[in-house]
């Protein structure tokens, strides 16, 4: 169970880690003019981070494994 629900983690990890940026676009779009908007921006690059230190040894992220 433990290393299912490892491998479950680390593969949300590695999806959300991937299409996260398509957030920032709304963000850019609409600017980064009051400071609540840059702690939104700022919370979506530490959720990024955080999800690609997790989804970093996501098995299929590496080219060549079938």
């Amino acid at each position: 169970m433990t290393m299912h629900l490892g491998s479950t983690v680390t593969a949300a990890g590695f999806w959300i880690g991937t299409l996260l940026p398509l957030a920032y676009l709304p963000v850019f779009a609409t600017g980064i003019d009051s400071m609540t908007r840059f702690s939104i921006f700022l919370g979506l690059v530490v959720l990024h981070v955080v999800a690609l230190v997790v989804g970093h040894d996501y098995p299929h992220s590496r080219s060549g494994t079938p």
